[in-house]
């Protein structure tokens, strides 16, 4: 065990004893580093950056806001990525074209640099004690995952999957997620690869066995797993893939409501407060209105029902 697995340790340095500094209070972190490499992943491209400091600060379920669009670019505001991997000072990321930024980041090449901000947001927590895990991810959400795997792994933990996507072309980090895991299920819309229909119908083959629920995809796709996890009384935890226009909870463009363990429903940002979530925590049906029972709402006029 070092420093950096247990808080209680103490570092000696240069001399001097320290306290160690955990790394989920370790804050993030602004530089400009190189890109490492770039491979494309079907409709998707993968990035590796050279990030010491941020490798050694981040955890599964976190992610890096970029600059995009060099220094006289319009574009101002950042863009948040997931974090896909890290090991031996290297960041990797999956990048999907959506817009002007994102599909600025999928040119760069080895050789370039970007300004990058991480690790943000909160990480995946814990399974309970020997919990067998299962991970479901949805598009390029899957990418989000592969950290995870290998971080259960490494602890002794029984692991499946589930990556789905609307077709072949979308699917990601299957080949990843096989070494990893102990039973990949595949399904796409179209039937294109693996099984045909949605990521529910391996969900609910492989949830008996489960003793947590770790998602990263799309909406209602986090909706489904969180529902049929909560329906059997397991944990799941959700990583949400709202916009996140500047990463470091000013703006409040990506709040989401919460229900809190007092029972009452808050508008929580995802970029600080997630973007992982308790699945039976997120009001899916509320999502992007003001519900009248939000804590403030009446401060805004909002009448009950």
């Amino acid at each position: 065990m070092t420093a950096a697995d247990d808080p209680a340790l103490i570092a000696i340095s240069a001399g001097r004893v320290t306290q160690a500094v955990p790394k989920a209070e370790r804050p993030p972190v602004q530089r400009v580093v190189e890109v490492v490499g770039r491979r494309p992943v079907d409709a998707y491209v993968e990035l590796t950056l050279a990030a010491p400091e941020i490798a050694d600060r981040a955890q599964p379920g976190q992610f890096v806001a970029f600059a995009v669009g060099g220094e006289t670019s319009g574009l101002l505001l950042r863009r948040s990525i997931a974090i896909s991997t890290t090991g031996g000072g290297q960041v990797t990321v999956v990048v999907s074209a959506a817009g002007p930024g994102s599909a600025w980041l999928t040119e760069r090449r080895p050789g370039d640099t970007l300004d990058v901000v991480g690790p943000l947001g909160r990480p995946f927590p814990a399974p309970p004690a020997g919990a067998r895990a299962l991970l479901v991810g949805g598009g390029y959400g899957a990418a989000a995952l592969v950290g995870l795997a290998e971080h259960l792994r490494d602890r002794g933990h029984a692991v499946d999957a589930v990556a789905g996507a609307a077709g072949a072309d979308r699917l990601c980090s299957v080949q990843e997620l096989t070494g990893l895991v102990d039973r990949l299920e595949v399904t796409t819309d179209d039937g294109s690869s693996g099984r045909q229909g949605l990521v529910t119908l391996a969900v609910d083959e492989l949830l008996p066995a489960a003793g947590v629920v770790y998602a990263c995809g799309p909406m209602p796709m986090l909706r489904a797993v969180a529902e049929a996890a909560t329906a059997r009384g397991i944990p799941s935890y959700v990583a949400v893939e709202e916009s996140m226009a500047c990463g470091i909870g000013v703006c409040m463009t990506c709040v989401l409501p919460i229900v809190g363990e007092d029972g009452r429903t808050r508008f929580s940002r995802s970029c600080t407060e997630g973007p992982v979530f308790g699945g039976d925590r997120v009001r899916f049906d509320d999502v992007g209105s003001l519900p009248w029972d939000v804590v403030g709402a009446d401060a805004m006029g909002v009448v009950q029902p």
